[in-house]
């Protein structure tokens, strides 16, 4: 048998995931973003993950997925990549799109505290991966400064 078709098999890529619940995850983003209720926090990050599971490919999608707790791993495979990668202000319009009642400002919000609550739970080695993959910009909405090369080239 050819190594070649045997896929690539992953470790967690930050060991505290093991422990991390949905509930975790959801009590992380309530708290992030300073949601009320719990209902409200959950369906921000339904929604937050599920755009966000259509521009993550390849490797980084499966890690990711493998790195979350179930419901959110459901949330970001089940999504069909776009051929198109919306830049950070379009992916913030998307999610508002998707959420009734919001605003470029509130989804902003709901987007900056469910991506925000990602890294302590997953390790910011799968973050970086993430990001790489993404257009300029994103990196703000993870809670991390902007170091794309624009950024760069003013120093």
């Amino acid at each position: 048998m050819s190594t070649a078709t045997v896929p690539r098999v992953t470790t967690k890529p930050h060991p505290q995931v093991d422990d991390v619940t949905w509930t975790q995850l959801i009590e992380a983003v309530r708290q992030s973003g300073r949601y009320a209720t719990r209902p409200e926090a959950e369906q921000v990050t339904r929604t937050v993950l599920a755009a966000l599971g259509t521009h993550v490919t390849g490797d980084e999608r499966v890690d990711l997925a493998r790195a979350l707790p179930g419901e959110a791993a459901r949330l970001i495979a089940s999504q069909i990549p776009v051929t198109h990668r919306l830049t950070a202000a379009e992916f913030v319009d998307s999610v508002a799109s998707r959420t009734p009642g919001a605003t470029s400002a509130t989804a902003r919000w709901d987007v900056s505290s469910v991506l925000g609550a990602l890294p302590p739970l997953i390790g910011d080695d799968l973050i970086s991966r993430v990001l790489a993959q993404l257009p300029p910009g994103y990196a703000l909405l993870f809670g991390r400064a902007d170091l794309s090369a624009r950024s760069r080239s003013r120093s």
